[in-house]
């Protein structure tokens, strides 16, 4: 019924109702709202019913924050060790499923749960705790203990454990008839802490004097170790000994960001942080330095590992020598060798030494680190605070190059001092005695105390290191003087983009004016030319990185993919990006890599490593019986070399291709039947019809291989560059070969190494008097000292590119005798004969 028919009227009439009359008299109304038939008042309603559905939604969000936020647990883990001195140690102790190392043991979990049950900051979070192991010292226990504790109470929690126990808890604290004097906490690697009590993957060893104790991951060399492992090597001497673990072979997951698979070593049996002595992945080569040393009579090796890879793992040895604190001393001498303790191993943690030099007193002392490599991850050269050589009141650290630092007395004190954590190789050093007046009898002394040959200075090559040999020095001709240091350069280093003076005077006047842009052969055009799609520079610089990767008309210098699409990008061939729209930019690219670990050192000299340029081919003929040539692996069946190699000459068939043998995987000429190593002969020899033997032009050859190889380790191919490729000026190179190492010497045993820089082509052309043709690649130093030399020849010019991937740039070819001064290295450009490559090999 609507509202308006409800028959009920206010007035002043009567009314009959229900059979009856009854008389109602309204009154006339002053006001009608006073006539209203009211409750409380509507606002107050209102305002009570907004009140009470704030308050409910607090009293709902209290509830869920209580429930569901409050409540939300973190689970912590800390490992650590306390030390307990009314025990003494026992045999029985080393082995976890004795009575006796049970019995202690529920005696310090005992011990560990009073202890945090009556902190109220972590006691209510508490949930376990496990004894892994006990060693020497009067017995150090070492454990773990779990937590659970809410987010908003685990900062407070942590802020406990981190200041330890009350020193009333702890120190002297006797509890189930234990003494102990200190407890160490800390937090946990999640990784390492996963499953602490998991034994399936767990070993105990034990050394004996004069005894090489070896260990390896769960079945090496034959299978790979088990993916989503973490496996520990408890190590142990006797007491009054350290030990020494050396990796003899080294081969899981490449590194990665952050790492997956990884071991880890510490100077303790708990594995914390502060006392990690090194952590690894990747893969290295036996001549690598992996020895480390502990400063205690326990060590732990942890493998952790993820759901991938097929990798062989580890070998190890350790053994124990007497702990000595024998380092430093007093030396009194006119000169002698000093070096960290257990050079070249790295040198133990948490050691101190002093060596006090003096020299007869008519003489000054200088001392000079041949090597030095004292750095530890996240420490800056610049603070030292960790471990370093203090000399004269300033400390040294980092990884320096030879330098020498002088007393201007017979006195000099050398302080070295190691943290309880991260080791390094350390420093091999001679000190010396030197009159006052004249410190480098017949030769030049630098700033630094360091003598070189006279020769050496004002040759415009940093010599010593602070570039005293080449201050106030007369520029040559053929040489360009800094503006701010005065230094003398090479004319061929003025305007190759690279800031050779340090104030970046040898490029300022290579710019081109306002509104125009410097092309890569140093041509200035306007601005507005940049990516019109036209090759104004005349070398396509002006074309390239155009913003987004793009098609264009295809050029000369333009990359072609293998739908004949070109595109607008440098060098996009294996860069790990998809520029090609049929993603042909990012085929064949399984080169260029090297399996096993090159970031590192071997102690002295310009020795390659083994597996370092796993490319590297040697090549032998049964004419000399010994290395005559090298030669690149570019792919299982094909080889590049220099066709000057293989021209007849005396009678001898150089090319009759059954005369050769490649050797693959050789790193040192005295090792031919190594392990590493696969012979293989030479099925054709295929050198380039245009070479030139009195020229050297177009000086390269391909040799396909008798057999197939299979790659590893030590064996795989290096990237061929496009023919676009660009390499520019003033960019480093490796050149690598068993040649001379100096001119008319014989040749090296061991792999060699060198870093040079491209040179202007142009200026290299002058110092040569134009015999560099468009096939050649001009690399090396002005100064000399380093270059390619007899039996290099056809042995790679590598470059680092994108990725971290190599690709041969050059091939040796030839020079004007070896690291002469002003006759840098001619080397075959790849790129320009990459379609005859192409042509013969396929590739």
């Amino acid at each position: 019924m609507k509202n308006s028919d409800s028959g009920l009227k206010y007035n002043s009439r009567t009314e009959k109702m229900n059979g009856f009359e009854e008389g109602v008299e309204f009154l006339p109304a002053m006001n009608s709202k006073k006539m209203e038939k009211r409750g409380p008042k509507r606002w107050i309603v209102i305002l009570a019913v907004v009140i009470g559905a704030l308050l409910l939604s607090v009293m709902i969000s209290l509830l869920v924050w209580h429930f569901k936020y409050r409540d939300v647990r973190v689970q912590k883990s800390y490992t650590g060790y306390l030390r307990i001195t009314n025990v003494n140690f026992i045999d029985a102790y080393e082995n976890s499923s004795s009575p006796e190392f049970s019995i202690l043991a529920e005696k310090v979990k005992d011990l560990l749960k009073t202890l945090y049950l009556g902190n109220s900051d972590i006691g209510p979070y508490f949930k376990q705790c496990e004894v892994t192991a006990f060693s020497e010292g009067s017995v150090l226990a070492y454990y773990w203990a779990e937590f659970s504790v809410p987010k908003y109470r685990e900062e407070a929690m942590e802020k406990a454990i981190s200041q330890g126990m009350p020193t009333e808890n702890v120190i002297g604290r006797r509890s189930h008839l234990l003494n102990i004097d200190s407890l160490v906490a800390y937090p946990a690697d999640p990784k390492m802490a996963k499953d602490s009590r998991d034994k399936s993957c767990y070993f105990s060893l034990h050394t004996s004097p004069g005894v090489k104790t070896s260990f390896s991951t769960p079945g090496f060399p034959n299978s790979q170790y088990p993916n989503n492992a973490h496996c520990q090597w408890v190590l142990r001497a006797d007491a009054g000994h350290v030990i020494s673990l050396n990796f003899k072979t080294f081969a899981i997951q490449p590194c990665r960001q952050p790492p997956q698979d990884f071991v880890k070593v510490y100077n303790s049996l708990s594995p914390v942080e502060p006392y990690a002595l090194v952590q690894l992945c990747g893969s290295y080569p036996p001549s690598y330095n992996l020895t480390f040393l502990s400063s205690q009579n326990v060590m732990l090796v942890s493998l952790i590992s993820d759901a991938t890879g097929r990798y062989p793992g580890f070998r190890a040895e350790f053994f124990q020598l007497p702990k000595t604190t024998l380092c430093g001393g007093t030396f009194r001498n006119a000169s002698g060798i000093i070096t960290t303790p257990y050079y070249p191993a790295h040198y133990p943690p948490d050691i101190d030494c002093i060596w006090d030099i003096q020299v007869p007193s008519d003489k000054n002392v200088k001392i000079r680190f041949n090597m030095f490599y004292i750095a530890e991850p996240g420490v800056s050269v610049s603070s030292c605070t960790k471990d370093y050589v203090e000399i004269n009141k300033q400390r040294y650290c980092g990884e320096l190059p030879q330098f020498v630092v002088a007393s201007n007395t017979n006195k000099i004190e050398v302080r070295f001092h190691s943290d309880k954590s991260y080791s390094d190789t350390g420093f091999l050093a001679e000190y010396l005695s030197y009159e006052a007046s004249n410190p480098c009898p017949n030769q030049f002394t630098c700033k630094t105390g360091q003598c070189i040959s006279k020769a050496l200075q004002c040759d415009g090559w940093n010599d010593c290191g602070d570039f005293s040999d080449e201050l106030s020095c007369t520029c040559t001709e053929d040489q360009f003087q800094c503006k701010e240091s005065k230094i003398c350069q090479p004319k061929f280093w003025v305007c190759d983009t690279v800031n050779d003076c340090g104030d970046n005077s040898d490029e300022l006047g290579c710019e081109c004016a306002a509104e125009m842009l410097k092309c890569g052969n140093g041509k200035c055009i306007p601005l507005a030319q940049k990516c019109n799609s036209i090759d104004n520079c005349g070398d396509g610089t002006d074309e390239f990185n155009c913003g987004a990767v793009a098609p264009v008309n295809c050029k000369d210098y333009t990359y072609k993919c293998k739908n004949n699409q070109c595109i607008n990008k440098n060098n996009p061939e294996c860069d790990g990006k998809k520029d090609c729209t049929d993603g042909s930019d990012e085929e064949n690219c399984s080169c260029g890599t090297r399996p096993i670990t090159t970031k590192g050192r071997i102690v002295g000299g310009v020795n390659a490593y083994v597996g370092e340029w796993p490319w590297q081919v040697s090549l032998h003929t049964s004419i000399d019986g010994k290395h005559i040539c090298g030669a690149s692996v570019v792919s299982n069946k094909w080889l590049v070399s220099a066709a000057h190699c293989f021209q007849n000459a005396a009678g001898a068939r150089y090319s009759d291709p059954s005369k050769w043998t490649a050797y693959l995987g050789l790193h040192d000429q005295n090792s031919l039947n190594s392990k590493n190593v696969v012979a293989v002969k030479i099925k054709r020899i295929i050198a380039h019809r245009d070479f030139n033997d009195y020229s050297y032009d177009y000086d390269i050859a391909v040799l396909e291989l008798e057999n197939a190889i299979q790659f590893s380790n030590t064996i795989q191919p290096i990237c061929l560059p496009d023919a676009t490729h660009n390499f520019p000026v003033g960019k480093s190179l490796w050149v690598t070969g068993w040649g001379a190492t100096k001119e008319g010497g014989p040749g090296a045993a061991v792999l060699q190494k060198a870093e040079i820089r491209i040179i202007n082509q142009t200026e290299c052309n002058k110092i040569l008097s134009g015999a560099v043709t468009p096939r050649m690649i001009c690399a090396g130093y002005l100064s000399g000292g380093i270059d390619a030399c007899q039996g290099d020849s056809g042995g790679p010019l590598s470059s680092v590119e994108a990725n971290n991937r190599l690709y041969l740039t050059g091939v040796v070819s030839w020079g004007e005798g070896c690291a002469r001064r002003d006759k840098p290295g001619l080397y075959t450009l790849v790129t320009t004969l990459r379609k005859w490559i192409t042509d013969q090999t396929g590739l």
